[in-house]
């Protein structure tokens, strides 16, 4: 028996390596194009990211225009369809035990669909059960609590059988939102304070993807371990 029945995972720089390899290049050469002189480094943009969120770097700090956005928008959808982000290694024997397991696998995301489903086809050889992406509208994306009951709603699960696993404060806000224990991706953490503050306030904070293993799989270990013997 899962400790936890539905596994809910944001996707960019908690499954897969984005932000160096997507998100952040491909920021940097809209801003040269949009505000040029403009620079924005590596650790700031991951300070804005985390407060008070991307789209509010590009509208509120940046004042970017709506034509303007959707330039930015269109750009890093062309960078991304040429640029594949490598998985946290680990994470591919996580799903499919909890695959294997019966458990379910969703994600709630910033991304879009066409990318998630891109990286877990071609990183993991499966799909999510249920995706709750960027194509959605505005309103029903993370932090609001829409995904979560929409899952709990459709799979008939109840608050404590879901695990949110984000790296940024929008999925804790939602899990909060929703009475849904939260796990921090720290793996992917570099700036020590956005750390800090993730480790005060969520449920549980993994340093690691191991950590994400021992947290779902350790009472039933004897079933991983067989599990990974017979592949």
């Amino acid at each position: 028996m899962l400790r936890y029945p539905c596994l809910v995972l944001d996707h960019d720089d908690t499954v897969v390596q984005s932000t160096p390899t997507i998100n952040y290049p491909s920021f940097v050469e809209s801003l040269r194009i949009l505000r040029p002189g403009t620079e924005i480094a590596l650790e700031e943009f991951l300070r804005y990211c985390y407060a008070p969120g991307f789209f509010e770097l590009c509208t509120d700090i940046l004042g970017f225009s709506a034509e303007e956005l959707d330039f930015q928008v269109a750009h890093w959808r062309r960078y991304s369809r040429s640029h594949r982000p490598l998985p946290y290694p680990g994470l591919d024997e996580i799903l499919h035990h909890q695959r294997k397991l019966g458990g379910l696998i969703c994600v709630v995301s910033h991304s879009s669909d066409e990318n998630i489903r891109r990286d877990y086809r071609e990183s993991f050889g499966l799909m999510p059960d249920l995706i709750y992406s960027s194509d959605l509208p505005a309103e029903q994306r993370k932090p609001s609590p829409y995904a979560l009951r929409d899952i709990m709603e459709r799979c008939g699960l109840t608050p404590n059988q879901l695990l949110m696993v984000d790296d940024l404060r929008p999925g804790l806000e939602m899990a909060r939102a929703c009475g849904v224990p939260f796990a921090a991706a720290g793996w992917s953490h570099t700036v020590p304070e956005l750390a800090e503050d993730l480790r005060r306030s969520s449920d549980f904070y993994l340093e690691s993807v191991d950590g994400l293993r021992h947290l779902i799989f350790d009472y039933c270990r004897v079933l991983w371990y067989t599990d990974l013997e017979s592949r």
